[in-house]
């Protein structure tokens, strides 16, 4: 495909890999969830919601449901009473991690202290 035809298909920025990279990690709280789901392979709601500190039960709630949809979790539910549910990294969440090193190394660079 000529760089004409490639130009001509592109109508918007979310016709692009980048526009479909930024779609799975933009926002405000994607990263930062992906973050602590790095950090703990496994981990209920609750206490991800502690780990993230400023975010609200609605706004966690809906985040998680859309990464869920976007296949960058796992959603698992243990039928009990109180219910358990369980949130970790999909292969396809995982697969950002190189990603999120490579931005801790440009902070790192770039941090003034």
């Amino acid at each position: 495909m000529s760089m004409d035809t490639y130009e001509k298909q592109i109508t918007s920025l979310t016709d692009t890999p980048f526009g479909y990279t930024l779609s799975m990690i933009g926002g405000k709280w994607r990263l930062v969830i992906l973050y602590w789901l790095v950090d703990y392979p496994v981990i209920r709601f609750n206490e991800l919601q502690r780990k993230i500190g400023t975010i609200t039960y609605k706004t966690l709630s809906a985040e998680l449901k859309a990464m869920e949809a976007d296949g960058l979790i796992i959603r698992r539910e243990y039928p009990q009473i109180p219910p358990k549910v369980e949130y970790s990294l999909s292969e396809k969440g995982r697969s950002l991690y190189p990603l999120m090193e490579k931005m801790c190394e440009w902070g790192t660079e770039h941090r003034e202290l």
